[in-house]
């Protein structure tokens, strides 16, 4: 969604009217919250539009009684072990100091880091069976690398506990079709049993989900609004959000990797941060601003050839003629008139998985002997 269309859809607002919002906003926070016996999950990704619902969410809370702190929210978070590693250093420290402060605050806030299954797992696909780099045709990666952990952790809630609450950080702002699909939902909100005819209209259903109701605190917030709040208002868990933002500038576009529980969800294809194999989109600008921008970062820079090598529009010559399953299946289309048929190309052969692993060691080699310590382990 270009500014323009921000500033028609969501008006600019003083300092003063955030203020109000902010207020207006944590006491909604609190009546939701002490309203039933529903645990919440949040989801965190690390980036600007999570790290806000958190700090709302969190500053809310910790202005309540100690007796009223009596529902766990559990912040979840799914590294898809083949996220940008700036990011996903960022994100695991963010939540260690989470889990201290949380502790320090007795507060029932709770951070879970999930991981893929590994039969589900980036590497096992690509190399171990031969699956070709994700295209939209065959969008297979985020599925099984983000859908299924955070489903799978929310069910699990909802097992024990009956329902829950997912408070995301998503907004109309992010783009139109985020916009469409959010008053889409809008129409279908939360169950009757909600007594507060006010709070009725913060909640809808998870299609994909069920027994599981959905609150988007900052839907309305525009991308300059939730930089200000970051900013003016201090992290309460004590990681810092000028560094957030000095993150956000090292780059060039503004989107963030939101947490996936549907395929209707943006992946991180369409996203400012997201995994730096992802094929989804031409170029990964974000990894190659932030080489580009600080030499100190150009360790990454064998990830994000891998990356390039990968994006192969026209892989045939790679694949096998057979499917995944043996058979040979064809297609017909029409080429300049003539009838042509050709078989459906199946996995990568052999030898170019062997290719991929060679790549990746040979990258791994590089990272541990080059980047900062704390990157070392990847």
């Amino acid at each position: 969604m270009t500014d323009n269309q921000q500033m028609s859809l969501f008006p600019p607002r003083t300092v003063a009217e955030l203020v109000e919002d902010i207020k207006q906003l944590t006491q909604e926070i609190q009546e939701l919250y002490c309203l039933d016996e529903i645990p919440w999950c949040l989801g965190y990704s690390g980036g600007k539009d999570s790290s806000a619902t958190l700090q709302l969410v969190w500053n809310a809370i910790a202005d309540l009684p100690l007796e009223k702190r009596r529902k766990t929210i559990y912040v979840i978070t799914t590294d898809t072990l083949v996220e940008n590693p700036i990011v996903s250093a960022w994100v695991r420290k963010s939540l260690e100091q989470m889990r201290v402060t949380a502790q320090a605050q007795k507060l029932p806030i709770e951070p879970h880091l999930l991981h893929p299954d590994i039969k589900n797992t980036f590497w096992v696909n690509l190399m171990g069976k031969g699956y070709p780099a994700p295209r939209h045709g065959f969008r297979w990666c985020t599925e099984r690398l983000k859908i299924h952990p955070s489903n799978q952790f929310i069910r699990d809630v909802v097992r024990v506990k009956g329902e829950v609450i997912l408070v995301l950080g998503t907004r109309k702002a992010e783009s139109t079709r985020r916009a469409a699909s959010m008053e889409k939902h809008e129409a279908g909100k939360i169950s009757d049993r909600l007594n507060s005819n006010s709070l009725k209209s913060l909640l809808y259903h998870s299609a994909s989900l069920p027994n599981a109701l959905i609150y988007s605190p900052i839907q309305n917030w525009r991308t300059d609004e939730v930089w200000i709040y970051l900013n003016q208002w201090q992290n309460p868990w004590g990681h810092s959000n000028k560094d957030l933002f000095s993150m956000y500038r090292g780059a060039t576009a503004d989107n963030e990797c939101p947490l996936v529980v549907d395929t209707s969800t943006p992946s991180c294809g369409d996203s400012r941060f997201g995994c730096w194999v992802c094929t989804m989109v031409n170029q990964d600008k974000s990894m190659a601003a932030m080489i580009q921008n600080d030499e100190e970062k150009e360790w990454m820079q064998p990830l994000l050839d891998i990356r390039n090598e990968l994006d192969e529009r026209n892989d045939h010559d790679k694949r096998d003629f057979r499917r995944i399953y043996g058979r040979v299946e064809l297609f017909e289309r029409d080429v300049e008139g003539k009838t042509s048929v050709k078989p459906i190309p199946g996995p990568y052969k052999k030898e170019w998985r062997e290719h991929w692993l060679r790549r990746v060691l040979e990258a791994q080699t590089h990272v541990r002997n080059t980047a900062p310590p704390d990157m070392r382990d990847i």
